[in-house]
């Protein structure tokens, strides 16, 4: 299977790359500034029309992850164009490319596209982004809809990534040097290792599963839980971590209080099923010890 992955260098897809090599798929890892460490590295542009249609052309997958986008929600916020240009307009080229070259497009999208007021999603439930990052991966969406759509909630992994380091990674890094960190109590998400997501997106990837999945850890916490749970796997002093409001924090755009998804249906289909909190922490620990 000819495998190829938009953001190959990113947080989801570097793990994508490297599961899918250890199964012995050629793998293209597409990229625009950070190379990727696995898989053959394609360099291309999803702001570029023409780039798109190129790299997609050359490589002729027999499977497209798309997990590149503008996900900075903030910048999505200030520069709509851009926002628009990348995860609507470069979303519509690979889901046209796909169906032109008859590949399998597995879309990644986001728990931003509700509005977090109620938590526990489900993916038949009404989507109504509050900001504009949600707006623009929904709007993704309407492109894929003959596809797999793959929602996703906080990814984090054992590795920094494309230059950037995920909460759970920042959080050791803090707590390890001793250095107090002020967490949200009033966010609720359900965090995702990318190691399961990674291998649920593959399961779905060759089986062919054309549907709406909500993929992401099954235990529903508050940012705050969350980094507590990571301070007692790590053994690290949880009295570091600082209790803070969502009003507190200047972001520019709105965020959900509650995204959380709702995975049972993954868990019923899927012979790879999303991990609770605890195993999922015991499995980044053990992924951080060999790196």
């Amino acid at each position: 299977m000819k495998v190829f992955i938009t953001g190959g260098s990113g947080l989801l897809g570097s793990k994508v790359a490297e599961i899918a090599l250890e199964r012995g798929y050629n793998v293209y890892s597409g990229y625009n500034s950070h190379k990727p460490e696995f898989g053959e590295p394609v360099k291309f542009d999803l702001a570029d029309p023409n780039s798109i249609v190129k790299v997609i052309d050359d490589v002729r997958p027999d499977v497209i992850i798309h997990s590149a986008a503008l996900t900075d929600v903030d910048r999505c916020e200030t520069e709509k164009e851009l926002a628009y240009k990348i995860n609507v307009e470069g979303t519509k080229i690979v889901a046209e490319m796909a169906r032109k070259l008859g590949a399998f497009l597995v879309y990644i999208s986001t728990d931003y596209v509700f509005d977090g007021e109620r938590g526990m999603y489900k993916e038949e439930d009404e989507t109504n982004p509050i900001n504009y990052y949600g707006y623009t991966k929904l709007l993704g969406e309407k492109y894929c809809q003959d596809f797999c759509i793959a929602r996703t909630c906080v990814i984090y992994g054992a590795r920094p990534a494309s230059g950037k380091v995920n909460f759970a990674l920042w959080l050791i890094n803090k707590l390890e040097k001793g250095e107090c960190v002020k967490i949200i109590t009033d966010q609720f998400i359900t965090p995702t290792l990318n190691t399961n997501l990674a291998k649920m997106l593959l399961e779905i990837a060759e089986r062919g599963l054309k549907e709406v999945f909500h993929l992401a850890g099954t235990t529903r916490v508050s940012r705050f839980e969350f980094a507590k749970e990571i301070a007692r796997e790590f053994g690290l002093d949880e009295s570091l971590i600082v209790p803070s409001k969502m009003d507190e924090i200047n972001w520019i755009a709105k965020r959900p209080r509650d995204s959380s998804l709702d995975v049972s249906k993954a868990a019923r289909y899927l012979n790879e099923k999303p991990y609770d909190l605890k195993k999922a922490l015991k499995v980044l620990k053990s992924e951080m010890e060999v790196n």
